[in-house]
């Protein structure tokens, strides 16, 4: 009893051992580590790296138990238990480190215009079941447990469920394909076939999510989004054209008009799209409509959802500038001519 109390006694100090140690590596390795990898553009490193986070301590203190579990030999029946006990846990550890290692690795791979910032969470569970199921079948053989029954059992059952679950295994892999194709990205705004639109925000299992801009939620079945006709107007890339429809009396002087408006665009885009320095806006007269010569003004936004507030900004600058150059706006007007002789002769 003396010895069998000794040998845990050991075994309890050799634990706290590892765990200081443990410690002391994650706060100068790990924290040197960190300092680094914040100086890198990447964001990967950051990831791997707080994967770590609270894993030394556990795991130098596990090889602490382990040490004094052979130095004290084999002679205790509790010993080989444990021993299994302690490979779980080191397997769940190192599964969780690998979980969070592939996410960060997914999220910074699938991200769209978030920054690295968006991903789609079905990869992310495919990821953790897959690693958590290696890490499974690894226990299973450490303790004598065949698989291949199992495998057999799981290949059966499978089909049946397959047939019972055809809806939502279409909408998986219908989410595996839009994820694979690479049309359509978490962060990207969007527009269905069917009229919503908005930003998508994530591609789950079985649905796919797009927060609108009155911030309301739209959840589309990922097998009806991969069969309809989707706008993405981040691809190729984000900028996009901003057509401002805009009419002038007949009477206006078209160059001067034409001079003004491109100058008057030119300062709003300047203002609020610092980023588009190469582009110059632009006009092209249409239309000789009933009371007005129509032309378009052709700017560009960096994203689709900031043309609202460029046009909101150019429509007064260019009402303003129209007014004190002169530059008359009409109202719809009719001109009627009558033959006054005819009546006149009456």
């Amino acid at each position: 009893m003396d010895a069998q109390f000794q040998l845990i006694s050991w075994m309890a100090l050799a634990a706290l051992a590892g765990a200081a140690l443990g410690w002391l590596l994650d706060r100068l390795s790990l924290g040197r580590l960190r300092r680094l990898a914040l100086r890198t553009e990447s964001h990967i490193d950051d990831a791997v790296i707080s994967a770590f986070n609270g894993m030394l301590p556990f795991w130098c203190g596990l090889i602490g138990i382990h040490l004094a579990m052979r130095s004290a030999g084999s002679g205790e029946a509790w010993i080989a238990p444990m021993g299994r006990v302690m490979l779980m846990f080191a397997v769940f550890t190192i599964c969780l480190v690998a979980a969070r290692v592939s996410a960060s690795w997914i999220r910074n791979s699938t991200s769209g215009l978030g920054g690295g910032t968006a991903t789609a969470s079905i990869l992310g569970i495919i990821a953790r079941v897959l690693i958590f199921s290696v890490g499974a079948l690894i226990v299973l053989h450490d303790l004598g447990i065949s698989i291949a029954p199992m495998v057999t059992a799981l290949g059966v059952g499978g089909l049946a469920v397959a047939l019972a679950l055809q809806d939502t295994l279409s909408n998986l892999f219908a989410g595996l394909q839009l994820i694979a194709s690479r049309q359509v990205n978490v962060g990207d705004y969007v527009k269905l076939e069917s009229g919503e639109e908005g930003y998508l925000t994530d591609i789950t299992w079985r649905n796919t999510t797009i927060r609108a801009l009155p911030n309301h939620m739209i959840v589309v079945p990922n097998a009806k989004l991969a069969s309809s006709i989707v706008q993405n107007h981040q691809l190729p890339d984000a900028e996009v054209a901003v057509l401002v429809q805009v009419g002038v009396s007949y009477d206006s002087d078209l160059d001067h008009v034409e001079k003004v408006t491109i100058a008057t665009a030119g300062q709003v885009l300047r203002r609020l799209q610092p980023t588009l320095k190469d582009f110059d806006p632009f006009i092209r007269y249409h239309t000789f409509a009933e009371s007005s010569i129509g032309f378009s003004v052709i700017l560009r936004a960096a994203e689709f959802t900031e043309r609202f507030q460029l046009m909101h900004e150019f429509i007064k600058a260019l009402h303003q500038k129209y007014r004190e150059e002169g530059i008359v706006i009409p109202y719809p007007i009719r001109t009627v001519k009558m033959d006054v002789s005819k009546h006149t002769e009456a």
